[in-house]
């Protein structure tokens, strides 16, 4: 694990975040069952808080509400990025913050911007963050990956950079 301090590593699990946009929001359905669907980053505050749009009469937000404790799953695939972010969620209803957050891409989903009838915000609190990303570009970290594939060895654990913070 990279030794990073724990400023640098919020501000790197923001960058990836936010450039990485879709993440997989894992919920607790009422059997018990993870239930996961695609949602796209809003922001990710000073504080931490990781902020998104919802209907408020979705599943995500009943799931939401009886079980706060949700995950986040960011997988940037090619770049060979991911972050996985454990938090709790809450639902939050605050005007100025829908309007600093809102954008016409939004619209479609929202066909009334923020006038639409049950638009509100899902603001995730993390509780544990990690990221991994190459720590020697793409190319370096593939290079090591065809060596131990051809030497039949593991790669070298230097080829990613991982950081896990507890928040």
């Amino acid at each position: 694990m990279t030794e990073i301090t724990r400023p640098e590593a919020l501000a790197r699990v923001a960058e990836l975040v936010e450039d990485i946009d879709f993440t997989m929001l894992t919920t607790t359905d009422p059997e018990g069952n993870l239930v996961s669907r695609p949602m796209s980053t809003r922001q990710m505050d000073d504080a931490g808080a990781i902020w998104f749009f919802t209907a408020e009469d979705t599943e995500k937000v009943e799931e939401a509400r009886r079980h706060h404790d949700v995950g986040l799953a960011y997988c940037d695939a090619k770049g060979m990025r991911y972050v996985s972010v454990a938090g709790t969620a809450e639902i939050v209803h605050d005007r100025a913050k829908m309007q600093e957050l809102y954008s016409p891409s939004l619209d479609i989903w929202f066909e009334d911007g923020l006038d639409t009838p049950g638009i509100a915000l899902l603001k995730v609190t993390p509780v544990v963050a990690e990221f991994w990303e190459p720590a020697k570009g793409k190319v370096a970290m593939a290079a090591g990956a065809l060596k131990a594939l051809v030497t039949r060895d593991t790669p070298d654990d230097d080829t990613m950079n991982h950081g896990r913070i507890t928040c």
